[in-house]
């Protein structure tokens, strides 16, 4: 299993939207930065995600699942080379991981949030899923 984080804007798609679309999910659309496409071209059915509120919130609130591996995204031009993923919110965090408290957590500080903090959908190593599911309250 490999493990990613996805980011949104909390007035755009919420952590609670996504746990609103229930078990059949939701398309990760509208990624147009082709690392993040790229990333999104990566994931497995299985794969989980950390859910980031962006902007304002600058926190990590849940854990989603891959459910469909990618295809064309239906909110791209015909024929261009944007693709989505769906997605399930699996889990809350029981306390949210802010981006303050991921720097502040020396074991972090290679993580690509801190490296790429623009990129969209981007890769999570097993050990920082580890660190950041301790910090948050739940089981990796």
């Amino acid at each position: 299993m490999a493990y990613w984080l996805v980011k949104s804007e909390p007035s755009t798609w919420s952590w609670d939207d996504q746990v609103k679309r229930g078990d059949t999910g939701e398309p990760w659309t509208g990624v147009r930065n082709h690392t993040a496409k790229l990333n999104l071209m990566k994931m497995k059915t299985g794969d989980r995600a950390f859910f980031y509120h962006s902007v304002d919130e600058k926190r990590i609130v849940g854990i989603a699942e891959i459910l469909r591996e990618h295809y064309p995204d239906p909110t791209a031009e015909p024929g261009s080379p944007w693709v989505v993923v769906d997605l399930k919110a699996v889990a809350p965090l029981k306390t949210p991981v802010t981006l303050a408290d991921i720097k502040a957590e020396a074991s972090l500080s290679e993580m690509a949030l801190l490296k790429q903090s623009r990129l969209s959908v981007q890769p999570v190593t097993a050990a920082e899923w580890k660190t950041i599911c301790r910090m948050g309250g739940v089981k990796g």
